[in-house]
């Protein structure tokens, strides 16, 4: 499928590409997840690297580079992404299948499978080193691309360190980054930072109905106005899910275990999520009055604040911000999710929430 620059994307896209021929060799894409910023990388890739580009500069879709690129097969880009990521998109990782980091349901005792990566590792970046000082197969020089770039631990960000300082001719490298402030500022100074825009909440509502999503007001809100993330979320049981446990939350006797057992299957950082935006609008509504992420609940979020405090509500809403730390590799998933829903409880009765008791029997 062609990658396209999005509307919200358009103005960054003309002026980068009016000045192509003078790029620095290190841009740092920055912007909110969920945005695009990737494609937008790959299709800048693609049209410096085309050898019979259009007006704008923009990739013709047709030479041979264009070809590659729409292969996957270029022989002069490189992508860099965690191997978490590249497992979601059906790829594969090999280099020790059997570790000591963790064992899965159904192996036989004693064997251990490694949980794939979800940084980029410095052996990843040192294999570069062939890739980046041989010469290129076309004139147009060579693209690495980093994504997130925020991946980079301390050692593999040291380690493309040199070859931001001292990139060969014609070596472009773009970092792309949800979070560039968790970058060392070794990085952050050799790259030239260039902003990726969030769309208004009309641009990104037409844009989503043109996509075909059902209803993209309430997409936006679930997603803080990310309009990729929002139409991810028709691809699933998402909205079933989330009827489920907000329903829940909703009624005037809730039962944390009837709702475990319900969602015991249910992805924990999912649940989690749930839970914070849930705090939050109900913060924000016992505060200002008004909500953000559940808009289509405001009725039992009002009914809610009623009993609550707000600066329990804020300390509530701290702890679930914490347990992200420890969400996608919980020791027990099941008594991760009972012991969320549990927390919710403590919090109708006014109770204190113990997050070191809790992360001692969940982490």
């Amino acid at each position: 499928m062609p990658i396209t620059v999005l509307p919200w994307q358009q103005a960054v896209w003309s002026s980068l590409l009016a000045r192509k021929m003078t790029l620095p060799h290190a841009l740092l894409l920055r912007g909110r997840e969920g945005t695009g910023k990737l494609d937008f990388a790959r299709k800048l890739a693609q049209s410096l690297a085309c050898e019979t580009p259009e007006q704008d500069g923009t990739a013709c879709g047709a030479c041979q580079s264009c070809r590659w690129f729409a292969s996957g097969s270029h022989p002069d880009y490189r992508e860099l992404r965690p191997e978490v990521l590249r497992l979601a998109d059906g790829e594969e990782f090999a280099d020790g299948e059997e570790t000591e980091d963790s064992i899965d349901e159904g192996e036989e005792s004693g064997k251990r499978k490694r949980k794939p990566s979800e940084k980029i590792k410095i052996e990843e970046v040192r294999g570069l080193h062939n890739f980046i000082h041989l010469s290129a197969h076309r004139d147009s020089g060579k693209t690495l691309v980093f994504y997130p770039a925020e991946a980079l631990n301390i050692n593999s960000a040291n380690a493309l360190l040199k070859n931001l300082e001292e990139p060969p001719a014609g070596t472009r490298i773009i970092l792309v980054s949800h979070h560039p402030y968790y970058l060392p500022a070794t990085i952050i100074s050799r790259c030239q930072q260039i902003v990726l825009p969030t769309p208004s909440a009309a641009v990104a509502e037409q844009w989503l109905r043109e996509q075909g999503a059902a209803e993209p007001a309430l997409s936006l809100a679930q997603t803080g106005n990310a309009p990729l993330a929002a139409l991810r979320l028709a691809a699933d049981d998402y909205w079933t899910q989330r009827k489920l446990v907000l329903g829940a939350l909703s009624t005037r006797c809730f039962n944390a275990l009837e709702l475990a057992e319900r969602a015991r299957d249910y992805s924990p950082p999912r649940l989690l999520g749930w839970l914070q935006r849930w705090s939050y609008d109900l913060l924000l509504k016992k505060t200002a009055g008004r909500v953000r992420y559940n808009p289509d609940y405001e009725a039992a979020l009002t009914q809610a604040t009623k009993s609550l405090n707000a600066l329990q509500l804020a300390r509530y809403h701290r702890m679930l911000v914490g347990w992200q730390r420890i969400v996608n590799h919980p020791l027990n998933a099941r008594l991760f999710i009972e012991q969320m829903l549990l927390s919710y409880t403590l919090l109708l009765r006014g109770e204190e929430n113990d997050a070191t008791s809790f992360l001692g029997h969940a982490g």
